[in-house]
């Protein structure tokens, strides 16, 4: 895909759905999230540890549109955007998570991630390096 060697995980038990890597450079792990309307999407803190080379794949399927596709680091978690919220519900039941709240008027806030681009921006970056 694109250059890019990708294997699936035999289980999804640590939010991890795939690794990738491009020619010889460093794995990246990727967690898949999709959504069909505008909503809340999350990952489970206790999996999803920011870092750079794990990254939300994020697929929006919404009704009578191409499929919007956004490859966003977990490093944007970590930021100081209010889309990127942490949530640690303590003392009560739901388990800590990151949260990205997905709405009309916020697609142009993650432009920045759309899927091609990050993959070119990708590839590029590595040019050179061996």
């Amino acid at each position: 895909m694109c250059g890019f060697q990708v294997y699936g995980t035999e289980v999804d038990d640590r939010g991890v759905d795939f690794v990738a890597r491009y020619d010889k450079n460093d794995f990246i792990e990727i967690q898949v999230k999709s959504l069909r309307k505008p909503g809340y999407v999350f990952m489970q803190k206790e999996k999803f540890h920011l870092r750079n080379e794990l990254y939300l794949a994020l697929v929006l399927l919404f009704k009578e549109q191409e499929p919007i596709l956004y490859l966003i680091p977990s490093l944007a978690w970590a930021g100081r955007d209010p889309m990127f919220v942490s949530r640690d519900y303590e003392g009560l039941k739901s388990k800590p998570e990151w949260g990205l709240q997905i709405s009309e008027t916020s697609l142009a806030s993650l432009e920045p991630f759309s899927f091609w681009p990050t993959i070119e921006r990708m590839k590029s970056a590595t040019q050179g390096i061996k």
